[in-house]
């Protein structure tokens, strides 16, 4: 659940749905195992003093995540067809 959540981004809504289980028990385990990763220190993210050492190596991941836009067919006249009916009032 809590990778879901992380990559894609979904609701806790829509993943308890995936799993069979309530919205607030998706957000209870996802939050549960989040604060499991940050206590176990493996995860968090160093502090300024560290930070302030000259030889101090940070890895960077760099992920693109921007969003396309979706070319849908243009809108015109041409393409419907209008039909009067006499019979609807």
């Amino acid at each position: 659940m809590t990778l879901e959540y992380w990559r894609e981004y979904r609701t806790y809504f829509n993943i308890g749905q995936s799993w069979g289980v309530n919205e607030s028990t998706a957000y209870r385990i996802i939050r549960k195992i989040e604060d499991i990763l940050i206590s176990s220190r493996e995860f968090s993210l160093p502090g300024k003093k560290k930070l302030s050492y000259q030889n101090y190596q940070i890895e960077v991941v760099v992920v693109d995540v921007t969003e396309s836009p979706i070319e849908r067919p243009k809108k015109n006249r041409n393409s419907f067809i209008v039909v009067k009916r006499k019979d609807i009032h």
